[in-house]
């Protein structure tokens, strides 16, 4: 009897819960068809599924997961400058709204705080630019979360996903790699892995206002810039 008790004790321990899927390899990752894939959850709160998200700005993202600024580029020789490449060059994040901001707490105020606090954030992480950049021109800009499933993650066709989901404080980050049918392995492992770990290492969100507010919205925190004397 012993010996079971601590056969059953061991089989407990290694069981991972679902956040800890970084620990994974590449090679491991749960890749299934669009169809057959995980999508976004809502629970009773039908409401939320009205609340719309956008698409982020590739300076979004760094700020989001607190990352360090990426090292400035060597200076050229030549006279023409180009842009500074995106830290995440394939990853495609959708973010809450200014809309949906407001309307989180509204929604928490006219239920009596029975409403949900929770925001969520959508990373689609590709296994190219190219399949990004051909994707991106699909997508609109900006849609109801309740949509998202629907014409973001089951629309994708040809294509097969592997899905993560993380609950920090008051916001859910839910990140899905994204292969075409057929692939071996994910060549864009490298950025997937930085994003897991970013987020896990990431403190929960206390006040999603003011954490997801970017530069380019408002939100009811916002404090415009002082003006500066000429």
């Amino acid at each position: 009897m012993e010996v079971k008790e601590k056969n059953k004790k061991t089989k407990k321990q290694k069981h991972q819960h679902p956040n800890d899927q970084t620990t994974k390899p590449t090679s491991d990752f749960a890749f299934k068809p669009c169809s057959a894939v995980k999508g976004l959850r809502f629970g009773g709160q039908f409401v939320v599924k009205s609340f719309t998200v956008r698409r982020a700005l590739p300076l979004e993202l760094p700020r989001l997961l607190s990352l360090p600024p990426p090292p400035p580029p060597p200076p050229t020789t030549t006279k023409s400058s180009t842009a500074a490449k995106p830290q995440f060059p394939s990853t495609t994040v959708f973010l809450p709204t200014n809309f949906t901001i407001l309307a989180h707490h509204a929604w928490h105020t006219l239920t009596l705080g029975l409403g949900t606090k929770k925001s969520k954030v959508i990373l689609f992480v590709f296994e190219s630019e190219t399949m990004k950049t051909a994707v991106d021109r699909l997508w609109p800009p900006e849609l109801p979360l309740g949509e998202v499933n629907k014409r973001l993650i089951r629309g994708l066709t040809g294509c097969e996903m592997a899905r993560f989901k993380f609950r920090k404080g008051c916001v859910t980050f839910y990140v899905y790699a994204v292969r075409r049918i057929g692939s071996l392995g994910f060549s864009c492992a490298d950025d997937l892995r930085a994003i897991l770990q970013s987020v896990v290492t990431l403190n929960d969100f206390l006040d999603h206002t003011a954490m997801l507010a970017m530069p380019n919205q408002r939100s009811i925190n916002y404090t415009p810039p002082a003006a500066m004397a000429h």
